[in-house]
């Protein structure tokens, strides 16, 4: 089993900026992808974007350009920045590990997913 654990959600203003921390733990391999997805209410879980071990990052268009995901591998964590941040960001937001080395794009390729963490953006 694998266990994410997110931090770093809260309120934050429109324009804002927040920054998410997942770290992974237990039958994690370092050369995985690990990546997020968020809900918001009355919709479905959507990709944000992911990052492989070796760096290559994709994004969703929504978020290209204002957020930007990181890893530290010595540490199986991943942060989440993001700025410029619109009152449609407002979600829950999950970590997610991919067993494999390239990248993540749909939910259904994700193999564990973390509890989730609220990021509510005012206008």
């Amino acid at each position: 089993q694998v266990q994410l654990v997110e931090s770093g959600g809260g309120l934050v203003q429109a324009g804002g900026s927040l920054t998410l921390s997942c770290a992974a733990s237990g039958r994690t391999r370092i050369m995985w992808t690990m990546g997020w997805f968020r809900q918001a209410p009355g919709k479905e879980r959507e990709f944000v974007g992911s990052v492989t071990s070796s760096g290559f990052r994709n994004y969703a268009d929504s978020v290209k350009g204002r957020f930007t995901i990181s890893r530290d591998n010595a540490k199986n964590t991943i942060y989440l920045q993001m700025n410029t941040l619109k009152s449609e960001d407002t979600a829950v937001y999950y970590c997610a590990v991919r067993p494999a080395t390239v990248v993540i794009t749909t939910a259904s390729t994700v193999g564990s997913w973390g509890q989730g963490t609220q990021v509510t953006v005012s206008s």
